[in-house]
């Protein structure tokens, strides 16, 4: 007998345990249920983004003509081991079209290899005598990037506080736009919306930059504009300072310090706004292992953030509807554990179901499978419209945009269980190359995780198991499995064109008992 034939055999329902079959079908509806609810989510982001853009553009406040009035304004810059891209942006902050004497510049330098000369020679290049840049450097790496703002914070003298990664690259009108909403003294961030410098290098830069998209031109726009939470993003924006002080402070018992920050910011009081005109671009990670130890942290951090205050926001004297949607907004993520379940028990669900009247299956997997996958494929066409880009072009990125959503599914379920858990853990920043993409930048590059080896049993199963369902004729399952074939296979292959480097320097080296610089 064929093994196929005969593994689809074995999964037949068995009188001897009658609650088997039931209780697998009970618990596959369940998961998809709930995967479909989370889907339907986006319909309702979508709509509320539609609206504001029906609305019309805002008018925005600007800078008044006296420079004397202007806010005095520090720019952090955190970095830790940036070789390749720590000058592009000194030269960039050193750039910005702000009065001398209302900026300060602080590069926070946690650095542990050559990228402390680099600053310091940049420093020599791009500091002048009205515009100073101050080189703090920590001999230890306490609290990672939030202990390295909070470090920076103790000597700053603005009062609003403006933070770009190491891997962006402000343009210079970037305070004179976003400084003049702190007129509002109930407003306390102001964020903008990422840009993508290396969006078309491969096909899995496009898909992450679809990705942010959705994520910035909608959620951020339709939260906005419903009067919801929504968060920094711990880069690309500006502080009021005493908004960080009333909320606590900079905290690393999250991976996501700007997540948990923002949400204890607005709890206190504090309004946000977000401007999706104003632009600051930036690098994605170019490869495989670098965006899914990202991915990683952000939904490590945000089940940490959700775990820590969620019972504070469902108490908080708040709108229902804000509640609901923040509620909705950190435990995202869960959908991950979910589509892991789900996997598992596609299979069994689909042996137990053979026979059954094509009619009957699709009157209730359809709405399930529409729910969950078509609002995502509409949400992210209506991004590219958003940020200006071809909505019919993009088109043929979606499957791999699906894909990449599907294949994440283990290291992020991974990072949700250890989330739910326990505090903090390693900030293992992403790796960047700036211009230097290829072999010069493998020095930063990160091993394939553990992870990969889960995603390849995967593959193979769904594999199997989509083979098996074209041999027994179940057609109505094949583009279901195929989804998750073409997920796990994916993120499984990708790394494979990228071996490993044998040249990497750790992310968590020892770091030198030297003196601070400046």
């Amino acid at each position: 007998m064929n093994p196929l034939v005969a593994a689809w055999s074995a999964l037949a329902p068995s009188t001897a345990l009658p609650w088997l079959e039931p209780s697998v079908l009970a618990l596959y509806y369940a998961t998809l249920g709930v995967l479909a609810l989370f889907g339907s989510h986006r319909f309702f982001l979508l709509w509320a983004w539609w609206r504001s853009e029906r609305e019309g553009q805002r008018s925005h406040p600007v800078l008044p003509e006296d420079p004397v009035t202007w806010p005095r304004v520090t720019v952090q810059l955190p970095l830790y081991n940036e070789r390749f891209v720590a000058e592009r942006l000194i030269a960039a902050v050193a750039a910005l079209d702000y009065p001398a004497n209302r900026l300060e510049i602080q590069v926070l330098d946690d650095s542990t290899d050559d990228t402390r000369e680099i600053v310091r020679r940049a420093i020599e290049c791009h500091a002048t005598e009205q515009r100073p840049i101050a080189h703090l450097h920590r001999r230890d790496r306490q609290g990672y990037k939030a202990g390295a703002l909070a470090a920076g914070m103790n000597t700053a003298t603005g009062e609003l506080l403006c933070v770009f990664d190491a891997d962006f690259v402000p343009r210079p009108d970037f305070l004179r736009r976003l400084v003049p909403h702190f007129e509002d003294p109930e407003v306390g961030m102001v964020q903008a919306r990422w840009e993508h410098l290396n969006r078309e290098d491969s096909l899995l830069t496009r898909v992450q930059a679809i990705l942010l998209d959705g994520h910035f031109a909608i959620e951020h726009a339709a939260r906005h504009a419903g009067g919801c939470f929504f968060n920094f993003n711990g880069t690309g924006g500006i502080w009021r300072r005493r908004a960080i002080e009333d909320a606590g402070g900079w905290t690393a018992d999250t991976l996501t310090e700007d997540l948990d920050l923002s949400y204890r910011a607005q709890l206190a009081g504090w309004r946000f706004v977000y401007r999706a005109d104003v632009t600051v671009p930036a690098e994605l990670p170019r490869d495989v292992p670098a965006f899914k130890s990202q991915q990683f942290r952000w939904a490590r951090g945000s089940i940490q953030t959700g775990r820590k205050l969620l019972p504070r926001i469902l108490r908080a004297d708040l709108p229902g509807s804000i509640r609901r949607e923040a509620f909705i907004h950190l435990t995202n993520n869960l959908s991950y554990p979910l589509m892991i379940l789900l996997a598992a028990l596609v299979f069994p669900a689909m042996a137990f179901r053979r026979g059954s009247e094509a009619w009957k299956l699709l009157a209730i997997d359809a709405p399930l499978f529409l729910a969950a996958s078509v609002s995502v494929l509409l949400f992210y066409l209506a991004s590219q419209a958003a940020v200006g880009r071809s909505w019919p072009r993009a088109i043929r990125y979606l499957p791999a945009v699906m894909a990449t959503g599907i294949g994440l599914a283990v290291s992020n379920t991974l990072a949700v269980l250890g989330g739910l858990w326990r505090n903090g853990g390693v900030f293992h920043r992403t790796p960047k190359t700036g211009d230097r993409a290829g072999a010069t930048g493998s020095v930063y590059r990160l091993p394939r995780q553990f992870s990969w080896w889960i995603e390849g049993a995967l593959a193979t199963y769904f594999l199997a198991g989509t083979t098996l369902a074209i041999k027994v004729g179940m057609w109505l399952s094949v583009p279901f499995l195929y989804l998750f074939l073409q997920g796990f296979t994916y993120l499984f292959v990708l790394p494979l064109l990228n071996p490993d480097p044998i040249d990497g320097t750790s992310d968590r080296a020892p770091l030198p008992a030297e003196e601070a610089v400046g």
